[in-house]
This record gives structure tokens, sequence and C-alpha cells, in this order.
């Protein structure tokens, strides 16, 4: 068994240890990392302060049940791979649930008119959310998936380049965009969409991925990962060069589970 304690939180997690000793089991966390330093005077009744240590509580659990789902499965789909596996997660419908509920939780009063999913994973999580929060869902797709007109954008990968295609129309100027995947990483896909959708006008409100990783270069560099429910702008982002961030500018990223650093 496994015990943490998060200090600012004072919040504590047992989890079971992972069946395999080379990959450190998932560690929940509930947390909310606020960028501004100042401390907030609370002006909360009592009664107030007892429905959010329930609703606090409550996130832990979800939380927790959403790492427990999550699988990963190394040297997939090459050596040196470290993937998280959320077809696990699907198969939890508790755990599917509070993912996207968190979501939702998150956006319903943002004024979100458009849900941007990026291709693929971003198809599973987007639709859900959208209809709960009476948003549209927009496909970004890779090239030569959409069969009407579209307009791309360009981005790089490690070697070579990529692009991204939205189809024309799909979204109006003024419009306020979420744009939802599963994971970012290097950030490429992310960057990509937030120019794409800027470039027709519309307001890109955050990002919102399920799991952040940090850039790896192999197993050796693995670092047990967090469950934390945080959200954090590049700009104001302490010790966060060299990840999937530094492709956002200063759009805000919402994520779930978020890898070490």
């Amino acid at each position: 068994m496994r015990v943490v304690c998060c200090s600012n939180s004072g919040v504590s997690a047992t989890l079971p240890s992972f069946p395999c000793p080379r990959f450190p089991p998932l560690i929940a966390i509930s947390s909310i990392r606020f960028l501004n330093s100042t401390p907030l005077r609370s002006t909360a009744s009592p009664r107030q302060v007892t429905r959010m240590a329930s609703k606090n509580a409550q996130q832990d659990t979800r939380l927790a049940r959403i790492a427990s789902a999550i699988r990963v499965i190394p040297d997939f789909p090459k050596p040196g791979i470290l993937f998280q596996d959320i077809t696990t997660l699907l198969l939890d419908t508790k755990a599917f649930k509070d993912t996207v509920d968190l979501f939702v939780e998150r956006y319903r009063d943002q004024n979100i008119n458009v849900v941007a999913g990026v291709e693929a994973r971003g198809f599973i999580f987007g639709p859900p959310i959208a209809l709960a929060i009476g948003a549209k869902f927009v496909p970004m797709r890779k090239p030569n998936k959409l069969p009407g007109e579209v307009i791309s954008e360009e981005y790089s990968l490690e070697y070579g380049t990529d692009k991204m295609e939205m189809h024309v129309g799909a979204v109006q100027p003024g419009e306020r965009a979420l744009i939802i995947d599963d994971l970012i990483a290097t950030g490429g896909t992310l960057g990509a969409a937030i120019k794409l959708l800027e470039r027709v006008g519309v307001h890109v409100v955050e990002c919102a991925c399920v799991i952040e990783l940090p850039e790896l270069k192999d197993l050796n560099n693995y670092i047990p990962m967090t469950i934390t429910w945080c959200i954090e702008k590049l700009t104001d982002s302490i010790n966060m060069k060299g990840n999937g961030r530094d492709r956002l500018g200063d759009k805000s990223l919402f994520v779930l589970i978020k890898g070490g650093a």
C-alpha cells in the first residue's frame, strides 16, 4: 500500500500497489491550484463550509475512480512509449460518467457555443460534454477525412509535419470554444486547434484534457503520476518549459490527471 499526502490541501489517499513494480501506481490527490498567490479570506457560513467540504470529498472519490480505471501499457505503439489506455476507463460506466461530469461542471456556465474535439479520442469526450452544456460539437480532423470544404492548420512533429482540418462554416466569428482531447504531451495538436479556430474569429476559452504527460524520451525518465483537479495558464506556470503547454500560448489548460514534473 502507498499513502500520499498533499501538504497544500491536507488530503491523503491510500491505493494498493501496482502489480508491476516497474511502473508505479497512479496517486490520488485532490487539489485546485490557484495561480494568484493572494490568500483568500473565507466569508462562508458554517452551512456553506459543510457543503463545500462535502463537494470536495465527492471530487476526491471521482478522481480516484478515474485514476484507477486508466491502464498504462509500456512499449506501445513502439518501444519506449508508455501508452495511457483510456479504453478501460470507457468500460467503467461510473468512471466514464465522473470524467464527463467534472468537465460539464466546469463549463456549463461559461457561455460556450462550440466544443471542438481533437481526433481521435477527443471525439469520445467532446460530444457528451457538448450535449450537456448546450453547445455544438465540431470535429477537428486529420487531413482528407472531412468530405466538405475545409480550412487547415499545419503543425510540426518531432520528425516532419502534419495538418489539422475543420469544415468551413462549422464555426462562426465571435463564438466561444472549448477544445477537448484525452491527453496532452507535446501540445502540437492542441496548439494547431487553437490557431485554426482563432483564424476564423472564434474565442478559445480553454483547452481541456483528461491526462497531461511530461515529454519523456525513455522509460528511465518515467515519473509517477498524480491525480489533480487543476487549471493553469502557461504564462503563470512555474518550471513548465519543455512540455506541451509551450504550444498553447496564453491559453489555460484544465486537466484531471497530471504527470510528474
